[in-house]
């Protein structure tokens, strides 16, 4: 029998999808008004080194992961700060907290809950026009509350932007590779590369489309896993809060059997503060 918890998280991505799906109805007439237009707003948000304070909440939803059909909730909380360094550099800092319910993962009939490691970028991005570049340090630190959830290792490495951005287009990728220095010696070492491509297209109502892939090789353990997300988007308001929201889902191209989910979905609901 499923697990209340695991019931409640499907319930749970499930109501805030139906939200964002009822948002979808009323984006198009509930433009943000503030000194950047929803547009311009969708163009920052496609940007990852924009100088732009969000908080994004990105709900992911897998199913049919590994020998015991298992699925996977994860919640990611995931804050971008920036930091004016001068007049023509920007530092931006992103921050990726995961909480994850998963049933089923690592043996039948087994159940963790809890925080996983998290991810930290900071981005030194030099202010230009069309050509979009950011470089810095990524770092893994250990953060997950269940040693099934993390790796108990300290990692660090480089982490890089490319993006060509119009208005209404943007296309690019980010990506980085860490390598674990620190950490529990009895686990293994931590050697991954990760780089998600995207295209978006943005209208004046705030509204757009894309498509993004994600691909992660674990070095490690010689497995890669690569995922297709066409998505839809929209900028609209929550009362006075500025909030963009995206509804995906997760198409899993090639993986490993352990690890490779069957299918999965995503919803994000960010908070954006445009005047920041």
């Amino acid at each position: 029998m499923k697990s209340t918890i695991s019931y409640n998280a499907r319930k749970i991505f499930f109501g805030v999808t139906f939200f964002l799906l009822n948002f979808a109805v009323f984006a198009q007439e509930e433009a943000p008004k503030s000194g950047s237009s929803a547009q311009e707003l969708a163009d920052k948000l496609a940007n990852p080194v924009a100088s732009l304070i969000s908080v994004p909440l990105q709900n992911n939803l897998v199913y049919g992961v590994g020998p015991f059909n298992g699925s996977k909730y994860t919640i990611n909380v995931q804050p971008v700060i920036p930091f004016k360094l001068s007049e023509n550099l920007n530092l931006i800092t992103r921050y990726i907290l995961p909480v994850v319910d998963q049933r089923d993962i690592t043996g039948e009939n087994t159940h963790q809950f809890g925080l996983s490691d998290a991810t930290v970028t900071a981005f030194l991005a030099p202010k230009t026009k069309g050509l979009i570049l950011g470089f810095g340090p990524a770092f893994l630190v250990p953060t997950a509350t269940d040693k099934f959830l993390g790796t108990e290792k300290f990692g660090v490495g480089p982490s890089a932007l490319v993006m060509h951005q119009g208005k209404g287009l943007s296309i690019g990728f980010i990506a980085n590779q860490i390598w674990s220095v620190a950490g529990n010696k009895d686990r293994a070492d931590f050697n991954q590369f990760y780089t998600q491509i995207f295209l978006t297209h943005s209208y004046k109502s705030g509204a757009s489309l894309g498509i993004t892939s994600e691909i992660t090789q674990n070095w490690q353990g010689n497995t890669t896993l690569v995922t297709l997300s066409p998505n839809i988007g929209a900028v609209t308001k929550l009362g006075d809060q500025v909030v963009q929201f995206a509804i995906m889902p997760l198409i899993p191209i090639v993986g490993p059997s352990e690890s490779k989910p069957d299918w999965g979905l995503r919803a994000v609901l960010a908070f954006v503060f445009p005047g920041s």
